[in-house]
């Protein structure tokens, strides 16, 4: 009668323990992929916002495409890097994927400041409505890449302390989540570009 009372007891305290684990287990699962989701939104943004910045590069090589006797080489050079720049994918589990992606942008926002520097010397071309707009949306954007950027490593270090502190750590390596990487600044880019047309 005894071993009996002393078997059911320990039944009910395990599966009152396992019960209790398996809940809190559940709810560290879910916050995980909430935190993740969160980290794939925030690399949207980061992505639409680039996009952006290409879309206005694009108006604007298609207008000095239709320039006569402009240095093609230097132009050449820009179609190359957005061409580059534009067919990374990136995968936000891989620091390479991510890394190559920076270094492809930061070319190709090297090669465009050259452009414009090559475009000083052609008057007719800085005084089309494309220069212009893009003098006033360009600013904006960058700001906008920025903040962008600074929202995706918030949401980064938000799912990287999920991960890694106590208890949720155990979870989170049963599960498969993994720390995930910043994204860092490139060397020497810490301001956006000032792209000066002199337009008059």
């Amino acid at each position: 009668m005894n071993k009996t009372l002393v078997i059911i007891l320990i039944a009910f305290f395990l599966l009152g323990f396992l019960g209790c684990n398996t809940f809190i287990g559940c709810n560290t699962y879910n916050g995980l992929v909430t935190s993740e989701q969160f980290v794939k939104k925030s690399w949207s943004n980061v992505e639409t916002n680039y996009q952006r910045r290409n879309d206005l590069y694009g108006s604007v090589i298609k207008t000095i495409e239709g320039s006569a006797n402009f240095e093609k080489s230097t132009l050449k050079e820009v179609l190359e890097a957005r061409a580059k720049a534009t067919s990374i994918t990136v995968d936000i589990n891989d620091p390479a994927s991510l890394e190559a992606y920076q270094k492809a942008q930061a070319s190709l926002q090297g090669s465009f400041s050259r452009l414009m520097a090559v475009a000083e010397n052609y008057p007719d071309l800085k005084t089309t409505t494309a220069f212009r707009d893009f003098q006033t949306q360009i600013e904006g954007t960058e700001n906008r890449i920025n903040v962008a950027r600074q929202d995706y490593n918030s949401a980064i270090e938000n799912f990287n302390l999920k991960v890694k502190t106590f208890p949720r750590n155990i979870f989170a390596r049963l599960f498969g989540f993994t720390e995930k990487t910043f994204y860092k600044a490139d060397a020497g880019t810490e301001k956006a570009p000032e792209i000066k047309f002199d337009i008059k």
